[in-house]
């Protein structure tokens, strides 16, 4: 069969080809003939309906089908025969053939551009590094034990750090407003969590003690019935407890999952936790630097299926994102244009990253993929289960081998690029990861 392929822009292609109606017609008829077999109609038994009645009741859809089939078979020979690699799905659209003995098509698509990919040693990339100190597995010890606070009452005014149980109601101009009075309403001083007006209003207080005082709302608060107003509060203080730190020992091990109660084990346990978090953000930082790097090794055309087709994914992901946080997806405007500048980096950087996996024979290795595996189990109770687990699918495999192939990319670029260190404190680094 003759084909013809044209291009008509920098990646899209027409072709043109057709295929033979007596052939089409042939197979329609051999696959009547199977359905009469099996087909059931009113008044027949099964295997005895006349082919005409088959062929009237079911005809056009069987040529409809083995001419889509046969139209699929020949455009994708005529690829294999041009030797292209389509991007996205074609628009195959029936054309007037001269021969009325055949059916004639187009099929318009896009195929992938031809990158060439510029010298990594061209490239700057910092790359960050994080120790664990013993000072940072105090200050970790410390945020677990003000997770576990236990509250008693105070017998003193109210400081910063004290819980204060109140009972208040709010007015503005001498008229209360929604959401602004509850009863047993729970306050920790210094937090933060309320309007400064209101804290200071607190401080001092004793239990039994009602106040009264202004707090001034700023001019970008939420409610816009009070944002720049000033409202008078009356509170009652129902109780005001002190925080009590556990201890250090060993019932607090204990609690946390030592069985002997051994401190050292416990420090021990917390600075790898803290460890494997830093590994792990470190990695993190360092592959998204150098995949920011990476996108500008090569400069070429999209192929516009493939970023219509990202900014779609990404329209999704937001949807999803808004409906988990309880918002209706629906009433939020969000459209595919939205997403095409981040899609159309997404695509290029992945085009890139193919083609450096391709021209370097960066595809993971089945030793590579165990220790991933391996790393990945080691937060968890029992390593062992989940290291079967993940062997057990194939799908899980696949995510894995995904991220090894990303770190050998990632190895290639540092070995090729301009690299500098920077050394950052555990402090910065979980800051600067969010």
């Amino acid at each position: 069969m003759a084909t013809q392929l044209e291009s008509t822009g920098t990646l899209e292609r027409r072709l043109s080809l057709s295929v033979s109606l007596a052939e089409i017609g042939q197979q329609a008829e051999q696959k009547l003939r199977e359905m009469a077999r099996t087909v059931r109609m009113p008044g027949f038994r099964p295997g005895k309906v006349p082919i005409s009645m088959i062929q009237r009741s079911y005809g056009a859809q069987v040529r409809a089908e083995v001419l889509g089939d046969a139209v699929s078979k020949a455009f994708s020979a005529a690829i294999t025969e041009h030797g292209l690699r389509i991007a996205g799905q074609p628009r195959i659209e029936p054309t007037q053939e001269a021969d009325s003995a055949r059916a004639g098509f187009t099929a318009i698509f896009e195929i992938y551009p031809e990158i060439q990919l510029g010298d990594p040693a061209a490239l700057a990339i910092e790359r960050v590094s994080c120790a664990v100190t013993d000072a940072d597995v105090d200050k970790t010890l410390d945020v677990l034990r003000k997770q576990r606070i236990e509250w008693s009452a105070a017998g003193r005014p109210a400081a910063d750090g004290d819980r204060l149980t109140i009972d208040f109601t709010g007015t503005l101009d001498g008229t209360a407003f929604d959401g602004g009075s509850a009863n047993d309403f729970a306050v920790v001083l210094g937090e933060g969590r309320m309007l400064p007006d209101f804290e200071a209003g607190l401080r001092g207080a004793g239990a039994g003690e009602t106040r009264s005082f202004d707090v001034a709302f700023p001019a970008d608060y939420g409610s816009a019935q009070l944002a720049g107003k000033t409202g008078r509060f009356e509170v009652t203080v129902k109780s005001v407890d002190a925080p009590q730190l556990p201890a250090l020992d060993e019932a607090f091990a204990r609690q946390l999952g030592v069985a002997d109660g051994n401190l050292d084990t416990l420090r021990a346990d917390v600075r790898g936790n803290l460890e494997r978090e830093v590994v792990q953000r470190l990695r993190t930082r360092t592959k998204s630097v150098a995949m920011d790097a990476l996108a500008g090794l090569a400069g070429f055309d999209l192929p516009k299926a493939l970023v219509e087709a990202e900014s779609q994914t990404l329209v999704e992901r937001a949807r999803a994102d808004l409906k988990k946080r309880g918002m209706d997806p629906d009433k939020v405007p969000i459209s595919a244009d939205q997403f095409a500048e981040p899609a159309g980096r997404r695509v290029r950087l992945g085009l890139i990253v193919a083609e450096i996996v391709k021209t370097n024979d960066l595809k993971a290795k089945p030793d590579q993929l165990r220790r991933q595996i391996e790393e990945l189990a080691q937060g968890y109770e029992n390593p062992g289960e989940v290291i079967r687990w993940y062997f057990s699918d194939r799908e899980r495999l696949a995510d894995v081998e995904s991220l090894v192939v990303e770190q050998n990319v990632v190895d290639w670029v540092l070995s090729r690029a301009q690299v500098t260190d920077r050394a950052l404190g555990f402090d910065e680094l979980m800051a600067a990861n969010g």
